[in-house]
């Protein structure tokens, strides 16, 4: 479990702390004694080791003072995973879309924060948005980010509307808070959000939540390209293929019936 040669930039501390995470996961509980043992250090060490991850949540003491992990290791193993397998259900969707619209369409994850590309097909026309796979963009000034706002449940909503800082990046940036909560209250009575050069000049943007089985939206569709082509009357016609899109892929991802649209 140890890094064999050590780097000049291992951080040993961190090393330790993650030997410890997987001694415990290999095992259903131990001791500070037994953690100290297996790992070879004293028993001080282990104890503030385990006392640390309890502290964040990552192990808990059980009757017999034996520590193990709790469901917050599977809980962000599970984000990972469903971020590649996302990718996976997503593609037939997006080609899909790719093919109706000849425009660039984007698959964005909810982080909690802001907005993660996790896939995209480009427009074959020379003229196209290029977003990045992995950047990060701001949720309230992009189609896909407001998308999922828009169906956050409210606790979440107004989380971030209490550290979001809304700067302009586009000549229509909504850069009020009460606009802003306006615009989500029309993305929800219209399934589709819009991005209207707000997040940068030229480019316009319109995306639709897909929810998991929770019914919580953590993903997005968009269809983006250059606002001369992307007029109001072809961003009408996109968006009854673009929900289409959504809810099948959220049916896949196990979306009760009957619930969001």
């Amino acid at each position: 479990m140890s890094v064999a040669g050590k780097k000049y930039f291992v951080i040993g501390s961190l090393e330790k702390g993650i030997n410890v995470i997987e001694l415990l996961a290999d095992h259903e509980s131990l001791s500070v004694s037994e953690v100290a043992a297996h790992l070879d250090i004293n028993r001080s060490a282990a104890h503030r080791f385990l006392a640390t991850l309890r502290e964040l949540g990552w192990a808990e003491k059980d009757d017999d003072g034996k520590y193990r992990l709790t469901f917050r290791v599977l809980e962000q193993a599970m984000k990972v995973a469903d971020r590649f397998e996302i990718r996976r259900m997503a593609r037939p969707f997006m080609q899909r879309l790719a093919g109706l619209t000849d425009e660039t369409v984007n698959l964005g994850y909810w982080d909690g924060q802001g907005i993660v590309h996790l896939d995209k097909i480009d427009s074959r026309n020379i003229l196209r948005m290029d977003s990045r796979i992995g950047s990060h963009a701001p949720a309230y000034c992009t189609a896909l980010g407001k998308a999922i706002l828009a169906f956050l449940p409210k606790e979440d909503i107004a989380a971030y509307m209490a550290v979001a800082e809304f700067e302009a990046t586009g000549p229509n940036t909504i850069t009020e808070p009460t606009a802003f909560e306006a615009e989500l209250a029309k993305v929800r009575e219209n399934g589709v959000a819009i991005d209207d050069e707000e997040m940068a000049p030229g480019l316009r943007c319109v995306a639709a939540p897909v929810f998991d089985y929770t019914d919580y939206p953590r993903y997005a569709l968009s269809v983006s390209g250059p606002a001369m082509r992307m007029k109001r009357g072809v961003i009408a016609k996109i968006e009854g293929d673009l929900k289409a899109a959504c809810a099948g892929l959220s049916g896949l991802l196990g979306k009760p019936d009957g619930r969001r649209p």
